[in-house]
């Protein structure tokens, strides 16, 4: 039988990620301790064809603030989606398995909780933001958020990455969703700024710990595909 609802719930999606996951939920864990905040984390494994499903088992089964799902498809969308769903926090922070930003969740709950607003996005992008990461990932994110601007209207600076949220306030938002894989956190976003969710942007620093674990050039295609599935979900299906 599951315990009280957590405040805070952690969805962080990993795709063969048997080099950091350990390490990387054993840190967060104790950090999460440290600070007296009661949470859970939420593994969205993804197809991952490495040990990331054996560790990510054991991590769950040692550790009852921890739970593990599988997908059992290499999809990224999907996965963030399902956890935000299995959610039972008053907070949903969207994390990735290579930044574990603490210091980013406690000024995202600082806002959530003075009710400044419902939604808070870490922008690599935003003034005062510092993205460590090479240059053509840098300029990548600049392209695809000017992308996301000319054909959708987007009016922030950033979609992917760090979120957090109040999660009665956007879980129809996340169940209206219709796109998935890469392009599914920009209609998470967009569909909250359309819907009139309170939204704010805080810069972050992005350092990259490892190699992304899907080639940037090779996710091209697919991303743009998925763009223009996004802009018909959103502009004709509403």
């Amino acid at each position: 039988m599951a315990g009280p609802a957590p405040h805070i719930s952690v969805v962080i999606p990993v795709y063969n990620e048997q080099a950091i996951l350990h390490d990387a939920i054993s840190g967060l864990r104790q950090k999460f301790s440290e600070k007296g905040w009661s949470y859970e984390i939420i593994i969205a494994e993804n197809g991952s064809k490495d040990r990331t499903v054996e560790i990510g088992t054991e991590l769950a089964q040692r550790n009852a603030d921890v739970q593990f799902f599988s997908l059992g498809e290499p999809n990224y969308g999907k996965a963030m989606r399902e956890g935000i769903l299995r959610a039972r926090g008053t907070f949903v922070i969207c994390e990735e398995i290579d930044l574990c930003d603490v210091d980013f969740h406690a000024r995202a709950l600082a806002i959530l909780e003075a009710s400044e607003a419902d939604l808070v996005i870490g922008s690599k992008l935003l003034g005062g933001a510092q993205d460590d990461r090479p240059f053509v990932r840098h300029a990548a994110s600049m392209f695809y958020n000017g992308l996301l601007r000319i054909t959708l209207g987007f009016h922030g600076t950033d979609t992917h990455g760090l979120k957090a949220f109040r999660r009665t306030a956007l879980l129809d938002t996340a169940r209206a969703c219709l796109v998935d894989k890469d392009v599914f956190a920009s209609e998470f976003v967009i569909r909250a700024e359309r819907g009139g969710i309170r939204m704010k942007e805080i810069p972050v620093q992005v350092i990259e710990k490892r190699p992304p674990s899907i080639n940037l050039f090779k996710r091209v295609p697919n991303v743009l595909k998925n763009v223009i599935k996004l802009t018909v979900a959103i502009r004709i299906r509403g």
